[in-house]
């Protein structure tokens, strides 16, 4: 995780509780809006720019799709039981665990559908399971097996954790969690806010 998003975070905080007036929030909201349309778009432009995954999955067959369907089964299972625990409406819980780790994309919808109580609890959360992924995907792959390591990483096993899963791994476990966050990364702009609906 880049030291720049703890930065800005932070300095977000500090400004909005000292010297944002309260008449400033419209337009802050407008601005988080335009952001985010810019957001989802470049994740479509990226998935488009990315067309060979599509033959790679023909190549690898319909199996590998196990891999993300066990990935959000998982998540939404361990979403629920959180909210359960933290008293949280079923579909908070599951839009929250829906943003497979990609807490960028998830924190900023959360606030734009929700407000920026759930928003900021899908950005920690999912900024969390980021941090957990770095840490224990090498433990994973040495203890358990190639393939249970693509898992902690969600969303992010294409990007920012795709390195450490390649070097705790082999080349064809590296395709596979490359497939498995270009799977994860489409469907969040959908599950977050179909579930926060449900």
């Amino acid at each position: 995780m880049s030291i720049g998003i703890i930065i800005s975070v932070c300095a977000g905080i500090l400004f909005g509780f000292l010297f944002f007036p309260a008449e400033i929030k419209p337009f802050i909201d407008q601005a988080s809006g335009f952001a985010l349309y810019f957001l989802i778009l470049t994740v479509g432009i990226e998935l488009g720019h990315n067309r060979s995954v599509f033959h790679r999955l023909r190549v690898l067959g319909p199996k590998v799709l196990l891999i993300p369907l066990s990935i959000i089964l998982g998540s939404l299972t361990g979403g629920l039981l959180t909210g359960i625990m933290l008293n949280r409406p079923v579909g908070t819980s599951l839009s929250i665990a829906s943003g497979f780790g990609w807490y960028s994309l998830s924190g900023i919808l959360l606030t734009r559908l929700a407000n920026a109580e759930i928003g900021a609890i899908a950005f920690l959360s999912n900024v969390f399971r980021e941090l957990i992924a770095v840490m224990t995907i090498p433990l994973i792959a040495k203890h358990l097996n190639f393939l249970t390591s693509i898992a902690p990483a969600g969303a992010t096993s294409m990007d920012s954790t795709l390195p450490i899963i390649s070097e705790a791994t082999d080349s064809e476990t590296a395709l596979i969690s490359f497939i498995n966050g270009f799977t994860l990364s489409a469907l969040v702009p959908f599950l977050v806010p179909f579930f926060l609906n449900f």
